[in-house]
């Protein structure tokens, strides 16, 4: 027994370096911005290469270049370079500055943060990606935040908040789409549960906002003109297109698109100049990148070494009863997202045994898709390496870890949790 949990922290030891130099690291420093996630990935992905056992060194590289290089993490990569490209067009256009002149106009400053809140969740839910929502919406609550005199980690983390709102139910999201196939549950059984669930903590988010909200002092704005609602175009473009049903890479695409048209009949910038801007906003996206890339790879080096099965093992080692076994599926889900950093693979990487699971002590399917979908979405909100965090701190030039204290959502979530398993058994 003892030898089975050595090879496990040993298989898991990568994990462990990656959040001892970047957490306690930062932490130590005083300063989260002393310590690049970048650089901690990196120091984390070495070792973990230097420490597996039974390859050579090419086959080693080999292992982690697939893990880093696999079809979901390349599609993730795309999202990301044309989020970015797009951000920035629209941005440079003056896409930004026009939606931030409308929202100060039609929304009271009492109820702006609770109006964000709620925009964020029907985009989410709308377009399945709380990623894609984040891109859509934090380059404008940050310019939104110097405008208004509020905290622009506060105001992000409110739109991060209702992101994963409406990506936890939406019926496109990858995340459902993922706990749905592996529970084998429909979509409507499994919205149902999680509506449920995660209403309350929604409603409270919401009474949080709308307290806090009455101490946002909205200033006088220049009177709009019929540029500024041309120039928002593109952002409800883009919304109207996810609606529809397009893909997220072609939406960006278009948006890009019409940016750069609307930019040009503006005067706002030449046409040599969408280049540039298409070039800075990829840029941006660098970080990110790299470390969606790294996660994979080490993450695929931890599976090798037998660190995802040595946590199903722990997980699942003392289960008896049905509260157990939902304890044990939530654990499962918590374990596996801290160390793959992303919802949709922690519960793919998973979601056998939680059948498995579920069958075996008489939990519904729709049930068990909805602890992993919900659990999932607690710990993406609490950890500063997920793409959620990392691409809403790059957007807003701010640290991941100065969102995290905001995200009221997340947290609740994670408290309903808790309460369903210990209540509803």
């Amino acid at each position: 027994m003892w030898n089975i949990i050595k090879k496990g922290v040993f298989a898991l030891s990568p994990v462990i370096l990656l959040l001892t130099v970047y957490l306690v690291g930062s932490i130590m420093a005083g300063d989260f911005y002393k310590i690049p996630i970048t650089a901690a990935f990196l120091a984390a992905s070495v070792y973990a290469v230097a420490i597996t056992r039974g390859a050579t060194l090419d086959e080693k590289i080999k292992s982690f270049s697939k893990g880093a290089a696999n079809s979901r993490l390349m599609l993730m990569v795309w999202i990301f370079v044309l989020a970015g490209a797009f951000a920035a067009v629209a941005k440079s256009m003056g896409a930004v500055d026009s939606t931030v002149a409308l929202t100060i106009s039609f929304i009271p400053g009492k109820f702006l943060p609770v109006g964000v809140f709620v925009a964020a969740c029907f985009i989410s839910m709308s377009i399945g990606t709380s990623v894609g929502t984040i891109v859509a919406l934090t380059p404008v609550v940050t310019a939104l935040a110097a405008q208004v005199g509020c905290s622009v980690p506060w105001l992000v983390a409110v739109v991060v908040g209702g992101a994963f709102f409406g990506d936890n139910l939406s019926f496109i999201s990858d995340t459902t789409i993922a706990a749905t196939q592996s529970q084998g549950c429909s979509m409507r059984d499994k919205f149902r549960t999680n509506f449920l669930l995660v209403l309350p903590a929604a409603l409270l988010t919401m009474l949080i906002y709308l307290f806090s909200g009455t101490e946002i002092a909205v200033s006088e704005s220049a009177p709009l003109t019929i540029m500024d609602y041309i120039k928002v175009i593109p952002y409800f473009m883009v919304i109207v297109l996810a609606l529809c049903g397009m893909n997220v890479m072609l939406v960006l695409v278009f948006g890009i698109i019409v940016s750069a048209i609307i930019g040009v009949l503006a005067g706002s910038f030449g046409l040599w100049d969408i280049f540039s801007s298409v070039g800075s906003g990829i840029a941006s996206m660098g970080e990110l990148i790299i470390v969606t890339m790294l996660a994979g790879g080490l993450l695929e080096i931890v599976r090798i070494n037998g660190g995802l099965n040595f946590l199903i093992r722990a997980a699942t080692f003392r289960v008896h009863s049905k509260r157990t076994a939902e304890s044990a599926i939530t654990a499962l889900t918590v374990m596996a997202n801290l160390c793959t950093a992303n919802n949709t693979i922690a519960i793919l990487s998973i979601g056998e045994i939680v059948r498995g699971i579920s069958e075996k002590f008489g939990i519904a399917p729709r049930r068990s898709a909805s602890l992993m979908d919900t659990t999932s979405c607690f710990v993406q909100g609490i950890i500063p390496y997920g793409a959620q965090l990392l691409i809403a701190s790059g957007l807003a030039a701010v640290s991941p870890v100065a969102i995290i204290p905001y995200l009221y959502y997340p947290m609740l979530i994670g408290l309903m949790v808790a309460i369903s398993i210990r209540f509803n058994n």
